[in-house]
């Protein structure tokens, strides 16, 4: 491939809107997972707690 070649792909790549919309996704499927992620990390000591309550309840005050 020549320069001239590149340069154009490049343009053609900057003008079509296509492109765009995956990036689109992408960034919107990255934001996604850093939510799931931090309900995870925010919800898991709560969770943990009841969890662990609910084993002592069901196992006759016996630690989990």
């Amino acid at each position: 491939m020549t320069l001239h070649t590149i340069r154009t792909s490049i343009h053609q790549f900057a003008k079509d809107e296509e492109g765009l919309t995956i990036v689109e996704y992408a960034v919107a499927g990255g934001l996604i997972t850093v939510l799931v992620a931090a309900a995870f990390v925010l919800l898991g000591g709560a969770v943990d707690t009841r969890i662990r309550a609910l084993c002592q309840v069901v196992n006759s005050n016996v630690a989990c």
